[in-house]
């Protein structure tokens, strides 16, 4: 069985599992539940690709052995109509100190140790984002 989830801050997602393995797909349905998330459970591969289908599909949870998939709907239904448009490499910069920061608990050592860089540069990046205004 192949899982793909996307990543989250905390968001509940809605979530596909698509597999004959009726014991093991119950579990991991109750599972992904019991920790907030949506689940639909389809047990043919044709079933599966139709929902795939469906708006508000966050991931998927693929048997892979699962007869009757529609290998091409499946690659479409994860693929942008269009690319995205990239991000500045500041803006991830900020985005990935802040998220340190809120790992370590602010500890900017730690942080800085995490991102491979010295406190000193951490901090000249903290108050280059305004990230020690939050």
């Amino acid at each position: 069985m192949t899982t793909s989830v996307m990543p989250t801050t905390g968001r509940k997602l809605s979530i596909l599992i698509a597999s004959e393995r009726e014991a093991l797909t119950r579990a991991l349905a109750e599972s992904l539940r019991a920790q907030g998330h949506q689940t639909m459970v389809q047990e043919t591969g044709a079933a599966a690709s139709d929902a795939l289908g469906a708006q508000g599909i966050d991931a998927v949870i693929l048997d892979t052995d699962l007869p009757g998939v529609d290998w091409n709907q499946l690659r479409s239904a994860f693929t942008p109509e269009r690319p995205a448009v990239p991000e500045p490499i500041d803006a991830i910069e900020r985005r990935h100190i802040a998220t340190t920061l809120r790992f370590t608990g602010g500890n900017r050592r730690n942080a800085a140790q995490l991102l491979g860089i010295a406190r000193s540069t951490l901090l000249a990046k903290i108050r280059k984002y305004g990230l020690d205004r939050e």
